[in-house]
């Protein structure tokens, strides 16, 4: 690990879509939209705003052209989208997306499980996304399920995750996030991860996504700043849960990382009163508990007689 942390870490908000499409109460798209715009106001500029797989599998995105052309856009804000098919790169073109992302996985059990094919022939299918991406001029990111380990396989090797982010970024992707997707990462996985992947790649090729399952996403998070990484996923209120863990805290709160980032004196530009109330009312729309910590601490000082 390296020492120096960097001077600014942006911030990629992935509540209005990996937090709500796990939720068991759907929002409108109205309400949605409403969120996004607040998430946009509080300073962060990078929304994703929804997916564009098939509405069977995941209906709580079912409106996500609806909620990207509803949008009242801020300049300099990324509106991206999920996208898994070319299909679903010309909805969200259609729509408005101005970033699209796609997504494999580290290990071949998920990888069968999530998306019903081995991690190859999901390149495979990536191909046609990334020419069309690169003919409309779309950036597209790179999203790596399960990096440190997998719900039916176990252990994952950081060189198979090395292999296939240095593939991704190679197809065209101008980052790959790392997703340690039920949370079972700590310190060691991260720092050794971050060492086998940084002999090649460098840390702006890199993001991390941190579920906080077993509650080291922030400290995981830590590790990966000293590695030089500067981009970090984050849901508003830890809003997305862990489908692996029931009942288990799943992404790790925007509101949680902007002051761990604010005590280490790192940039932001996010605004950590309008996020708390936001998280707040998201969380009353879905009648779900916050699970920021730091949301619920200074939501409970706020309102002390």
């Amino acid at each position: 690990m390296t020492t120096a942390f960097p001077k600014r870490v942006r911030l990629v908000e992935v509540g209005p879509r990996d937090g709500l499409q796990n939720q068991a109460r759907r929002l409108t798209t109205g309400q949605k939209i409403r969120l996004i715009e607040g998430l946009a106001q509080a300073g962060l500029d990078y929304l994703e705003a929804g997916s564009f797989v098939n509405p069977k599998w995941v209906p709580q995105m079912a409106d996500s052209d609806q909620v990207l052309r509803g949008l009242h856009r801020q300049p300099g804000v990324t509106y991206a989208a999920l996208t898994p098919n070319l299909k679903g790169f010309e909805r969200a073109l259609d729509a408005g997306a101005t970033e699209v992302a796609v997504f494999a996985a580290a290990s071949e059990a998920f990888s069968q499980k999530n998306i019903n094919c081995s991690i190859s022939e999901s390149l495979t299918r990536f191909e046609p996304v990334m020419e069309a991406a690169r003919a409309a001029n779309l950036p597209v990111r790179g999203y790596i399920s399960c990096v440190v380990g997998c719900p039916y396989s176990g252990d994952v090797a950081p060189a198979q995750v090395h292999s296939l982010a240095e593939q991704l970024l190679a197809m065209g992707c101008r980052e790959v996030s790392l997703g340690d997707t039920i949370g079972v990462g700590t310190a060691g996985h991260v720092d050794r991860l971050l060492s086998q992947l940084t002999k090649t790649l460098a840390p702006n090729d890199l993001a991390v996504h941190m579920h906080d399952t077993y509650g080291q996403a922030l400290t995981n998070i830590y590790v990966s700043l000293g590695w030089g990484i500067s981009v970090v996923d984050s849901a508003i209120a830890g809003l997305g849960g862990c489908p692996y863990a029931p009942g288990a805290a799943g992404n790790v709160a925007t509101e949680d990382v902007v002051y761990l980032l604010d005590g280490l004196g790192i940039e932001h530009g996010t605004n950590l009163e309008q996020l708390v109330a936001l998280g707040e009312d998201i969380c009353a729309q879905l009648g779900c508990q916050n699970q920021s910590r730091v949301g619920r601490a200074l939501h409970s000082m706020e309102n002390q007689p």
